[in-house]
């Protein structure tokens, strides 16, 4: 992704995934005719493991689409490190999905941020990102529930307080 298209992208994730999100945080409730969340995905975490998203059934997951150039998702990190730590025995599996890193980009970034949860590369697997998407802006997070139905999907930076709530909910 060129220099220009990133601005583009960070740009578009201040106009408007902040009232999109903001919109969805206000809503608090899972959606109404909720879709079946996709899970046949095998992606490559940061050590070039492969993993299934299957393999998370029956689990609450939030899915984070995010990139390693991308400030507010760096700013996001951390409250989803703590919702890892704070309500992962109860059932909840945070699972971050890099839009277009490298497994060897994504590596040292996951280190450095203290990822308790899974990193994964979508680099070449554009399947996911057009299920999930279309990804206009990062970070960009679908929280599913155990029955394996998209409950919110939120475009844009969401506060740890925003996503508790509605994680609560779930497990």
């Amino acid at each position: 992704m060129t220099m220009r298209s990133r601005a583009i992208v960070l740009m578009l994730t201040l106009a408007l995934g902040v009232a999109a999100s903001a919109a969805a945080q206000d809503a608090g409730v899972c959606d109404p005719k909720p879709k079946a969340a996709r899970l046949d995905f095998t992606l490559k975490d940061a050590d070039g493991k492969p993993v299934k998203l299957a393999a998370f059934q029956g689990k609450v997951l939030l899915i984070n689409f995010w990139a390693t150039w991308c400030v507010p998702c760096r700013a996001e990190i951390p409250a989803l490190v703590a919702l890892q730590t704070q309500y992962g025995k109860q059932g909840l599996q945070v699972v971050g999905v890099s839009i277009d890193d490298t497994v060897e980009k994504m590596k040292p970034f996951v280190g450095k941020y203290k990822m308790n949860y899974p990193a994964l590369t979508a680099l070449n697997n554009d399947a996911i990102l057009d299920v999930y998407g279309p990804m206009v802006v990062v970070p960009w997070t679908v929280i599913v529930k155990r029955d394996g139905n998209a409950c919110v999907k939120h475009i844009g930076p969401v506060t740890k307080e925003a996503f508790a709530r509605e994680i609560k909910g779930l497990l």
